[in-house]
């Protein structure tokens, strides 16, 4: 395993920007407003020969009740897993007495501590490495995570702390493994899901929605194969959006979906089926996504409960027909291992290999069986297929007339093809492909002996006109 570095300070310090500066990428939430991240978030930072793993976390707001305090529980994690601690502080907000509860916390961990002081852009560093030098921290460096001042120098101090026979194999973590993302609306249970899948409490779990504002990606172990669970922030109608930091949730979660292999998407089977929900899964098929349908906190419905929530369920979902519907309890585990278990075939569904060969021979059974509406009074001509790669699975069909094909048709093929390799919980792409013409626009020449036919010809024709 790669050795563990973990950010630690108050709310609105700049820890999340600093994540994205190390590990080089956007993966954190940023914005100019306390306790946006929550959970613990996860990194590589890859740009020195000795790569380490870099753990976003929530601000110590010194408070130890609700939300607040479920996100401390998840900082003290954090300090409890890492093998090095820095401690960020605002050097624009000074020396501030919650600073000092922090720094004597972190002091009993007993960890190798180094003081990050942000935020130094246009002041004195003397002043302001001056009012933190009471914390006699030896190792405190100055820097500006938003404009990647001092992160160099950071990294360079953290290297000597870090163990020296850590193993350096990873460093990818998702190779191999399936990558599910987890969405739905707000509170309809998906982080207690992934606690549940894992056994831990990993995420924070709260009667309030909105609590998970940045994709958490996890990695699970189950029954032999490898999974990265993708926790998302819930979705709203666009209506209800408006703060602009939900917005940005909104498109992280799109991202996810974009991200993934596989999409499951919860519903709360205590209310009603949403738009909104239709809205990610259709989400889910415009990116091409396996998709699994988990119907959540289905243990609290009595049997009337049920037989509606069913009906309603097959009369709204009947343009996914071939997604698996699970019914589940996140909460008390049951309905869990079916659920992976439909994880695992629409996987493997969606990245079926299929040869053109195999791909022809069912289309030739697919035209005799049920021949294309004519088109003009002719019948559109389908002569060979072959795949167009996976994720979804696309079947490239080459002819004549294609063009002109009702959807009813495409969907007919689409059917065909999905049972015969049993392609089941992802969607099928067929694209047609229609050969030109080699003679269109072409004018026929025709020789001297043919004109004189040609000729001999209208001269006939003349005289038996007379």
């Amino acid at each position: 395993m790669l050795p563990v570095v973990a950010l630690v300070g108050r709310p609105n310090v700049g820890k999340s920007t600093l994540f994205n500066a190390l590990t080089r990428s956007r993966d954190a939430l940023v914005a100019d407003l306390p306790g946006v991240t929550r959970d613990r978030h996860y990194g590589v930072c890859r740009t020195v020969a000795r790569p380490f793993v870099v753990v976003d976390t929530g601000g110590l707001s010194g408070v130890d009740e609700g939300l607040e305090g479920l996100t401390a529980q998840q900082v003290r994690l954090a300090i409890e897993e890492a093998q090095a601690l820095v401690f960020v502080v605002d050097a624009r907000d000074g020396l501030l007495p919650q600073d000092r509860n922090i720094l004597d916390e972190l002091r009993r961990s007993g960890k190798p501590l180094l003081l990050a002081v942000n935020k130094t852009d246009g002041l004195d560093l003397h002043d302001a490495l001056a009012e933190f030098a009471r914390f006699g921290i030896a190792t405190t460096l100055p820097l500006s995570a938003a404009h990647n001042r001092g992160t160099e120098e950071l990294i360079a101090a953290l290297l000597p702390v870090l163990p020296e026979d850590a193993h350096e194999e990873l460093a990818e973590g998702e190779d191999g493994s399936i990558r599910v993302a987890i969405v739905g609306r707000p509170n309809a249970g998906k982080s207690t899901l992934i606690n549940r899948l894992l056994g831990e409490d990993r995420l924070i779990v709260s009667d309030v929605a909105g609590t998970t504002r940045d994709p958490i990606r996890v990695p699970l172990e189950r029954d032999g194969r490898r999974y990265t669970l993708i926790d998302t922030a819930g979705v709203r109608r666009k209506a209800r959006v408006e703060e602009a930091l939900e917005k940005f949730s909104v498109i992280k979660t799109l991202q996810s979906i974009a991200a993934a292999q596989v999409v499951v998407i919860m519903i709360d089977a205590r209310e009603n089926l949403a738009d909104q929900d239709l809205t990610l899964i259709g989400h889910a098929m415009d990116e091409g996504r396996a998709l699994v349908i988990a119907v959540n906190k289905w243990d609290g419905l009595d049997a009337y409960q049920r037989e509606q929530c069913e009906r309603a369920l097959d009369r709204r979902l009947q343009f996914v027909d071939w997604a698996k519907t699970v019914f589940i309890s996140a909460l008390h585990g049951s309905g869990l291992r079916e659920l992976m278990r439909a994880v695992v075939r629409a996987h493997a569904a969606a990245t079926k290999e299929l040869s053109s060969s195999d791909l022809t021979k069912t289309l030739e059974k697919a035209y005799e069986s049920y021949q294309p509406p004519l088109v003009r009074g002719h019948a559109p001509k389908l002569r060979f297929a072959h795949p167009g790669g996976n994720n979804p699975p696309t079947i490239v069909i080459h002819g004549s007339r294609t063009k002109h094909i009702a959807p009813a048709y495409q969907r007919y093929l689409e059917n065909f093809f999905r049972k015969r390799y049993k392609l089941e919980g992802t969607p099928v792409r067929i694209v047609f492909r229609e050969g030109e013409n080699p003679y269109a626009g072409k004018k026929n020449v025709l020789t001297e002996g043919q004109l004189r036919k040609r000729q001999r010809m209208i001269r006939e024709m003349k005289k038996r006109g007379k």
